[in-house]
């Protein structure tokens, strides 16, 4: 137990003065969880030799009063909507979105966020923001709705025992 707490100890002071970036072996996170309402049916595409994307555009709102809400509790309310991307490479999940997620539908969506290039139809070279779903954890993709809560992933992890 001692040696085993003296060799990580070791580890991290070689990984902390070391500028040898093969040492180095450092964790990240990129999490996205989104919670909102889609904004049309979602497309399924495919490029010439890669696997076929579903993509939908989705919604998310963001509410506050104006003013002092101490002294003025019924101050205005303001709200802000955002729009995201969400892309799906995921076999299972991408066909189980397309088939099932609509227009309005109210989707929990949990993913990495990620950042890319692409040129228009006028030869523009514009930068887009994406969230890909499904690339880690257990619940990638949720349909909400408001008489019951009807889990996507369920059907994926059914299908992967096939």
């Amino acid at each position: 137990m001692l040696r085993n707490g003296a060799a990580q100890v070791f580890r991290q002071l070689i990984r902390h003065q070391s500028t040898d970036t093969s040492l180095i072996l450092e964790r990240s996170i990129n999490r996205v969880q989104l919670l909102g309402r889609v904004g049309q049916d979602p497309v399924m595409r495919q490029v010439e030799g890669r696997n076929p994307v579903t993509i939908f555009s989705m919604a998310t709102n963001e509410m506050w009063r104006s003013g002092d809400v101490e002294t003025s509790p019924a101050g205005d309310v303001s709200q802000k909507t955002t729009w995201h991307r969400v892309s799906i490479f995921k076999p299972g999940l991408r066909d189980v979105a397309y088939q099932y997620v609509k227009k309005g539908s109210r989707v929990l969506v949990e993913g990495k966020l990620d950042y890319g290039e692409y040129v228009d139809k006028n030869n523009v070279r514009r930068q887009a923001t994406t969230i890909i779903a499904g690339e880690r954890g257990e619940h990638p993709l949720r349909h909400i709705s408001h008489s019951q809560t009807f889990y996507i992933f369920i059907t994926i992890n059914f299908l992967k025992l096939f």
